[in-house]
């Protein structure tokens, strides 16, 4: 910001006003002007925030797991992708993304996912503050039931056991 002689540009950080995201933005804020940023926060409510999450030029979003790690990368980095938030558009990433998907053993497309991962973190499209811990309770009477890695609830083949 210096080097374009932009330092007095006040960043306007936009968070939806669920808990964690406005504590993590404001945590994001925090370190920002303690590095000499100006930053203003922005926290709407979800129904505003979600109607325009893809248009908003600096926001924080979450991404829950796919099956596969090359899912979230071609629907949030790929060129033109509709939830691609960042516009984010570099052909050689494209191309990559499109290589990978074509692989179908995991083994084999670790290499070209360590490639796209290499372009993603030297691009500096994102800032990926941590990794959230998520947990799920309940009692030793509710049988057969875990937590989903989409937070799904299936109840199926949960029992509570008699006591």
């Amino acid at each position: 910001m210096e080097e374009a002689g932009q330092m007095d540009y006040e960043h306007e950080l936009i968070t939806v006003d669920e808990d964690w995201h406005k504590n993590t933005g404001d945590a994001i804020a925090a370190q920002l002007r303690e590095a000499g940023f100006k930053v203003k926060r922005t926290v709407l409510p979800g129904s505003t925030f979600w109607n325009d999450w893809t248009k908003y030029p600096y926001s924080m979003t979450n991404w829950n797991m796919r099956p596969l790690g090359i899912q979230v990368v071609a629907i949030a980095y790929r060129t033109g992708e509709a939830w691609n938030e960042a516009g984010y558009s570099n052909p050689d990433l494209d191309a990559k993304i499109n290589q990978a998907l074509s692989i179908a053993d995991a083994d084999e497309r670790r290499g070209v996912m360590e490639e796209i991962e290499k372009i993603l973190q030297d691009s500096g499209i994102i800032i990926q503050p941590y990794w959230r811990k998520l947990y799920n309770h309940s009692v030793a009477a509710v049988k057969n039931h875990g937590m989903h890695q989409t937070f799904e609830h299936d109840f199926g083949k949960v029992w509570l056991d008699e006591a």
